[in-house]
């Protein structure tokens, strides 16, 4: 997340006049502390509030793995969809030295949707993440969950923003990209990294950014729209 640097402006002074006596010392204001990148955004915890009850959207639940149990529930409000599930690191997109079909024996060169000049995706560099295949279970489309949504992923105590990039398989769940492992502290090899739960992701139906490609105004709207997410639900702030 890009943080717009503070600058300062110059005070004048006026000038004293020649036979003017000095003036009486006085005393020297503190300093004005900077807001520090990143003070007052939206934390993990607010996010992990909100999306703590669930209203369950999907008519079933996935699977976080081809062998593992159905237990993920996709939940949503009125603003966001959002699930819980594990992370497995999507190198698709277009090829780069970590996400190839070397360095991943599942890579495919295409994504589901694609940036604003036509290309594919590059998984190594643009946090995405992946949403299953519109089924019976559940259909995307029709929670306002499209290619170019703006997404928050939350892991521990980060929060990093992404844009949905990709589908998977209509019964699994708990994909993204190699930029996003990376951005959450998570082991971002696609063959043997990932999370193996404790991931939570939050989509704001009917969000878009004009250039999914672009990373700093995917940053900017995701905290907008997270604060608009959690602000009614923020407790009073006694005065």
């Amino acid at each position: 997340m890009r943080v717009p640097s503070l600058t300062l402006a110059a005070a004048g002074a006026a000038l004293l006049a020649p036979a003017a006596l000095p003036a009486p010392a006085t005393a020297v204001p503190p300093p004005v502390r900077p807001t520090a990148p990143g003070e007052g955004a939206v934390t993990a915890a607010d996010l992990l509030a909100r999306a703590g009850a669930c209203r369950q959207l999907s008519r079933g639940r996935y699977r976080t793995d081809a062998d593992g149990r159905a237990t993920v529930r996709v939940c949503g409000t009125r603003d966001a969809v959002f699930w819980k599930a594990d992370l497995d690191v999507d190198c698709d997109g277009r090829p780069t030295a970590r996400c190839n079909r070397r360095t991943d024996p599942l890579f495919a060169d295409t994504t589901a949707f694609q940036q604003s000049d036509g290309r594919q995706l590059t998984s190594e560099t643009l946090p995405y993440i992946v949403v299953p295949a519109a089924s019976r279970r559940w259909n995307p489309h029709a929670s306002g969950v499209r290619g170019g949504c703006v997404a928050a992923v939350v892991y521990r105590d980060r929060v990093r923003y992404a844009v949905v990039g990709d589908t998977g398989p209509r019964d699994l769940i708990g994909e993204a990209s190699y930029a996003a492992a990376r951005a959450l502290g998570i082991r971002p090899d696609p063959v043997e990294g990932g999370a193996p739960s404790g991931v939570t992701y939050i989509v704001f139906r009917d969000s878009r950014v004009r250039r999914m490609e672009d990373r700093a105004a995917t940053a900017a709207e995701g905290e907008r729209l997270a604060r608009r997410f959690i602000g009614k639900h923020r407790p009073a702030v006694a005065r």
